[in-house]
C-alpha cells in the first residue's frame, strides 16, 4: 500500500513529524514498512517555461525551435521532437546545468539523476531540454493518458520561471507499506491515517460526504436494484449522477493517484479511482445509457456466455461467476472489471455510481478461471466491510460535486438483506497486564483501545468491547491484547524469557531413526531425501499390481501439478530416479538410503487422518553391487537393532524385482509382540530390480539392487539394550557337513531345523557353500554349513558333540530329505 505523505496529511496532522520518525513509529506499532521513497530529491534547476513562439528546424523536418519564458529579461531556445507542443503552453523545461531525476529517451537512469547541459541539434543551438513526465521520474505505468506521448504540457496556471517541483508540489515522500492479509481495513488511506492518529495520539478527520444533492429527481427514479445472489453479493448501493462532464482532472488529485500508483484518465474514473485508494472500497460507474431497462440484476453468469470486458478481451464464463447485468445482458463481472458495453463516453451525461460488497472467495475463484487481477479483486479477496458502501458512494458523489463534474439526484438505491454488526465481547484488565508482563491502568488500555475506535464499556477489571465493523480481524481477547501491545509500543515491553520445566529429550524411535543413519552411512552408503508429493505413475514404472496396497494413494486437493499429486506409498521409485538420474550423469557407482514417511488412505475410512508410517529404502548399482551385498547391509542394520529372530524367504511374485532374486523378510514375534495373532512379522523386501524396471528409468542391462523395509515394525522389535555376556572360558568345537537336497530347498528352512533340535551346546550355524555340477545329481544341490559347539559350563567331548550332531543330521533327513554328502 503506497501512502503519500502529503495526501495522509489532509486526515491526520503530522507535518511536524520528519518522515523517518514517521516511519519508526509506524513500525513499532505494527505497520509493517517496505520502502520509503523520496520523489523529486536530484531535481534542480528545472523551471516552469511558456512556450511564446515556435519555429521550424532549418536543417530537420521532425525538430523545432522554441523559444521560451522561464521568468528572465530573455526568452530561452529550446530544441525538441516533441509533436505535443504549441504557443502559449506551459511546460517543465530543464536549464542548462540542470539535474532530472528520471533517464534521458533510451538511456539507463544514473545515480544522482541526469545533468543537462546545452548542446547543438543539427546545428541550432539548445540551452535545456523540455522535459516529460517519465524524465522527471514518473514510472510509465502513472503517467497521465494526456501526457504519455511527449512533453507534459501543464493545464493550470503557473509563473513562468517557478521552481517546477515547489510550484507542483513534486517533492514528498512515499511510504510503501506491506499489509498483513488480516489488516484489510489498511488497504486505504483512510485506515492508514487511523493508524497513524492512534499512533501518534492525534486527532483523525475523515473525508467530506455532506452533499448538495442539486440533481433533479431521486435516484431510485433512474435505475433499480435486484440483488438475486445474496450470499455473493452482500449489499450493494447506487447513485445517480447527471449532467456529467468529462474531462481532465484537477492536478490536487492527479497528483495524489500517480504517487499512489495509479494512473490518471478522466475526472469520473479519477474520483472512483481516487476513493477506492481513500476507503478500500472499489467504485465502479456505467453509462446508464447502457443500462437497459434501467435495471441493475446481480445473479450468476449464464452457461456457456462469453463477455468482452472493458480491457476489450472476450471472456468465457462459468455458471458460478457473479456478474452484474441488465434486463437483457452482462455489463460488469462482479468484483473484477466492468463490461465493454457500458463504459463511461466522451459525451456521457449520466451515470450510475455502484458501490457494492462482494463475497470474497467467489470473487478470487472468478478472478483466478479467468486469470483476471484487478485492483478492485485484489481488496474483495482479502475481504471489505459492507458497512463501507455508503460512505464510499457518497464521497464519489462529493468529490464530483466539488470538480464541477455534475449534478447528483437525492437518495440513492440501497439493497442490503442481511446487516452486519460487530461483535461484542468482554476483555480483562489483568489478563491483558499478566500476557504482556507489564502494569498499566484501565484509563490508559481504553485510551489505546478508543483511539483506534474501538468502544469501551463496563467497569473494574472487565472491558466490554465493541470493534468497528471494519475490524474484522478483532474477534478474542488475545486480539486486543495486541492492539494494546502494539499502541502501548513493542520497543517499551519488558524482555523476559520463556518459564517451564521442560526438558529436552529424544524419542526412543527418534534414536533408532539416528541409530539407523549412521549406521548405513558407516557402511559406506549416502542418505538421500526426496518429495512426499509424487506421481501416480510412479508405482507404474515399477511394476506394482493394480490391485495392490501400494495404490492407495492420499490424493492432494490442490496439487501443483500431475507430478506432484499425490503422497508416496513406498519409497521405491523415488529410489529409482535418483539412481537413473546419477546414471545418466556418468556416475559409475552408487549405494544410497532414504528413511522417510510414507502415506496411505486411513484403513477407518477416506474421511479420516491417512496412516503414516516411517519406510527404509537402500539402492545400489555398479561393481560392488550384487544381492549378497544387500542382503549383508541388511543383516548388519538389523543386528545393531538388536534383531536376532530375521529371516530371508524366496520371492517370486512381486513386480519390482527379478522373480528368481527376490527375498521377503520377516522377524518371530515374541508373545508381547503378537499383531493379530501373527507369529512372524513381514517387514520388507529385497532383490536385484527387474530388468523391465530397469528400462523404464533408462538404466538398460544395468544390475540394480534395492530393499524397502517398513521401519515402524522393525522398531517394534528393536531391542537395543546392552547385556553384558562374559567370554566363553571353554573352546568350541566345529564340524562341517554337506548335505545334498532338492533344489526347491531353501537354505534358511535348513537351518530352521538345524537350530530346533538343540539350544544347548549348538553355538552358531554358517553356510559356507552351495553347490551344483557334475557330481550332483540334475534337480538336486548340495549345500555345506559349519555347525559350531560349546558348552558354557565344561568342554565338551566327541561324544557329547556327536549326539546332538546326529540328532541334527537325522531331523535333516526326516523332515527335508536332506542326504549328507561325502565331502
Amino acid at each position: 500500500m503506497l501512502v503519500p505523505i502529503e495526501w495522509l496529511n489532509d486526515y491526520i496532522d503530522i507535518k511536524d513529524i520528519d518522515t523517518k520518525e514517521f516511519c519508526d513509529r509506524m513500525i513499532l506499532s505494527g505497520s509493517d514498512l517496505e520502502t520509503c521513497e523520496y520523489f523529486c530529491e536530484e531535481m534542480e534547476n528545472v523551471l516552469v517555461g511558456r512556450i511564446e513562439k515556435i519555429e521550424k528546424h532549418p536543417d530537420a523536418d521532425k525538430l523545432v525551435v522554441c523559444q521560451i519564458n522561464v521568468g528572465q529579461e530573455e526568452p530561452v531556445q529550446i530544441v525538441t521532437g516533441a509533436p505535443n507542443v504549441f504557443e502559449g503552453a506551459l511546460v517543465p523545461v530543464a536549464m542548462h546545468k540542470s539535474r532530472i531525476p528520471g533517464p534521458l529517451h533510451g538511456k539507463a537512469k544514473e545515480e544522482g539523476g541526469t545533468k543537462i547541459t546545452k548542446g547543438k541539434l543539427r546545428g541550432v543551438t539548445s540551452y535545456g531540454m523540455l522535459c516529460s513526465a517519465e524524465e522527471l521520474g514518473f514510472e510509465d505505468k502513472v503517467v497521465p493518458v494526456a501526457h504519455r506521448d511527449g512533453i507534459w504540457i501543464l493545464e493550470e496556471e503557473y509563473e513562468p520561471g517557478a521552481d517546477f517541483a515547489e510550484a507542483l508540489g513534486l517533492k514528498q515522500a512515499v511510504v510503501d507499506f506491506d499489509i498483513t492479509p488480516n489488516r484489510p481495513d489498511c488497504l486505504a488511506m483512510v485506515g492508514m491515517a487511523r493508524e497513524a492518529a492512534a499512533t501518534f495520539d492525534r486527532t483523525f478527520t475523515y473525508p467530506d460526504t455532506d452533499l448538495e444533492e442539486a440533481g433533479e429527481g431521486q435516484a431510485s427514479d433512474f435505475v433499480s436494484v435486484e440483488i438475486k445472489n445474496p450470499e455473493n453479493c452482500k449489499r450493494y448501493v447506487a447513485r445517480v449522477v447527471t449532467d456529467v462532464k468529462i474531462q481532465q482532472s484537477p492536478w490536487w488529485l492527479q497528483k495524489r493517484l500517480m504517487y499512489a500508483g495509479m494512473r490518471p484518465i478522466n475526472n469520473i474514473v479519477d474520483i472512483t479511482n481516487f476513493v477506492m485508494l481513500e476507503y478500500g472500497q472499489p467504485i465502479h460507474a456505467f453509462d446508464i445509457r447502457q443500462i437497459k431497462d434501467s435495471k441493475i440484476i446481480v445473479e450468476n453468469a449464464s452457461l456457456g456466455e462469453v463477455f468482452t470486458t472493458l480491457d476489450e478481451t472476450e471472456r468465457k464464463l462459468t455458471p458460478e461467476m457473479l456478474m452484474i447485468k441488465d434486463a437483457e445482458r452482462s455489463v460488469a463481472i462482479a468484483g473484477v472489471m466492468g463490461g465493454l458495453n457500458s463504459e463511461i463516453e466522451e459525451d456521457t451525461t449520466t451515470i450510475v455510481i455502484e458501490s457494492a460488497n462482494f463475497n470474497g472467495d467467489s470473487v478470487r475463484a472468478t478472478s483466478r478461471k479467468l486469470a483476471l487481477r484487478t485492483e478492485a479483486s485484489g481488496r474483495f479477496e482479502k475481504g471489505i466491510d459492507p458497512n463501507l458502501c455508503e460512505a464510499a458512494a457518497d464521497r464519489v458523489c462529493k468529490l464530483i460535486e466539488m470538480l464541477g463534474a455534475g449534478k447528483v439526484c437525492k437518495g440513492r438505491v440501497d439493497i442490503y438483506p442481511n446487516p452486519e454488526s460487530a461483535k461484542t465481547i468482554d476483555i480483562r484488565v489483568d489478563r491483558i497486564n499478566k500476557v504482556l508482563g507489564i502494569e498499566i491502568s484501565r484509563e490508559e488500555m481504553v485510551k489505546y483501545l478508543t483511539n483506534l475506535e474501538i468502544k469501551v464499556e463496563g467497569e473494574g477489571n472487565i472491558m466490554t468491547v465493541t470493534p468497528p465493523t471494519i475490524r474484522q480481524d478483532l474477534v478474542a481477547e488475545e486480539d486486543y491484547i495486541e492492539e494494546v501491545a502494539r499502541l502501548y509500543g513493542y520497543d517499551k515491553l519488558p524482555v523476559t524469557l520463556p518459564k517451564g520445566n521442560c526438558e529436552s529429550g529424544m524419542s526412543y524411535e527418534r534414536s533408532l531413526r539416528d541409530l539407523t543413519r549412521e549406521t548405513l552411512c558407516g557402511m559406506g552408503l549416502n542418505e538421500i531425501q526426496t518429495y512426499s508429493f509424487v506421481s501416480p505413475r510412479g508405482v507404474d514404472k515399477v511394476r506394482i499390481d493394480e490391485d495392490s496396497w501400494e495404490r492407495s494413494f492420499v490424493v492432494l486437493t490442490n496439487p501443483l501439478g500431475e507430478e506432484n499429486s499425490v503422497m508416496r506409498t513406498i519409497l521405491t521409485p523415488n529410489m529409482m530416479e535418483v539412481l537413473a538420474r546419477n546414471y545418466t550423469r556418468n556416475i559409475d557407482s552408487v549405494m544410497a538410503f532414504e528413511l522417510g514417511n510414507t502415506f496411505m488412505e486411513s484403513m477407518m475410512g477416506p474421511d479420516q487422518l491417512p496412516d503414516e508410517q516411517y519406510s527404509l529404502c537402500i539402492g545400489m548399482y555398479g561393481k560392488d553391487a550384487d544381492f549378497f551385498t544387500l542382503k549383508g547391509i541388511v543383516e548388519e542394520l538389523l543386528t545393531i537393532l538388536g534383531i536376532e529372530d530375521y529371516k530371508f524367504t524366496a520371492e517370486s511374485e512381486y513386480g519390482v524385482y527379478h522373480p528368481g532374486r527376490c527375498a521377503r523378510i520377516s522377524i518371530k514375534s515374541t508373545k508381547d509382540l503378537l499383531v493379530w495373532g501373527h507369529e512372524v512379522d513381514e517387514i520388507g523386501i529385497m532383490g536385484e530390480v527387474h530388468p523391465d524396471v530397469a528400462e523404464n528409468y533408462g538404466m538398460d542391462g544395468v544390475r540394480i539392487y534395492c530393499c524397502e523395509i517398513m521401519f515402524d515394525t522393525v522398531v517394534r522389535h528393536a531391542n537395543t539394550d546392552i547385556v553384558y555376556k562374559p567370554l566363553p572360558k571353554y573352546p568350541s568345537t566345529s564340524r562341517d557337513i554337506a548335505l545334498l537336497v532338492e533344489e526347491d530347498v531353501q537354505v534358511g528352512d535348513i537351518i530352521d531345523v538345524i537350530k530346533a533340535e538343540d539350544d544347548t551346546i549348538l553355538e552358531d550355524v554358517q553356510l559356507f557353500d552351495v553347490y551344483r555340477g557334475k557330481q550332483v545329481e540334475e534337480g538336486k544341490k548340495s549345500v555345506a554349513f559349519t555347525l559350531t559347539y560349546r558348552h558354557k559350563d565344561k568342554t565338551l567331548t566327541d561324544e557329547d558333540v556327536a549326539e546332538v550332531h546326529n540328532k541334527v543330521l537325522d531331523a535333516l533327513k526326516e523332515k527335508i530329505n536332506a542326504v549328507l554328502r561325502e565331502m
